[in-house]
């Protein structure tokens, strides 16, 4: 499958809206079309974060990959945070998602960052599969907590 990435800006948010719906879906959210445009409207507008956008052949969108920005300050170091990795479900194993983390690592170059880092469920065992066979490793040092404002 010939597939094309490229950097979306607010002239595919449509496009990336689509595929964001049905990402959140997966992720067991409710549906919220206006919402979540609205949103990643914003992030692009700010330049608060970076998406990458897959098209096919017949420039149909397939997937995208949502990238925001932190620091460490023990490393010194910038970090890209591969946030949101989504591919339509129809177009599942053809490399997409290898290539749209690829972009993330792209980017990271681009900017200067220390590492890409990335969540994902803990039952989402295909992708963490591809994530180790790529070369992420999990980390074993750290826990991550969240407080909910």
């Amino acid at each position: 499958m010939n597939i094309r990435i490229i950097e979306a800006e607010t002239e595919q948010l449509d496009d990336l809206v689509n595929l964001f719906d049905q990402y959140m879906v997966f992720y067991k959210k409710p549906s919220d079309v206006p919402r979540y445009k609205n949103y990643l409207k914003e992030r692009l507008e700010n330049n608060e974060a970076k998406v990458y956008i897959a098209y096919n052949e017949q420039n149909i969108p397939t997937g995208f990959v949502l990238n925001y920005f932190s620091f460490s300050s023990v490393s010194l170091g910038k970090i890209v945070v591969l946030n949101d990795l989504f591919v339509a479900k129809e177009y599942r194993k053809n490399g997409i998602a290898e290539k749209l983390i690829k972009s993330s690592f792209g980017l990271a170059k681009k900017i200067g960052a220390i590492r890409v880092d990335l969540g994902t469920a803990k039952d989402n065992f295909m992708a963490q599969k591809l994530y180790e066979r790529i070369g992420f490793v999990q980390d074993e040092e750290f826990y991550t907590y969240s407080y909910n404002i």
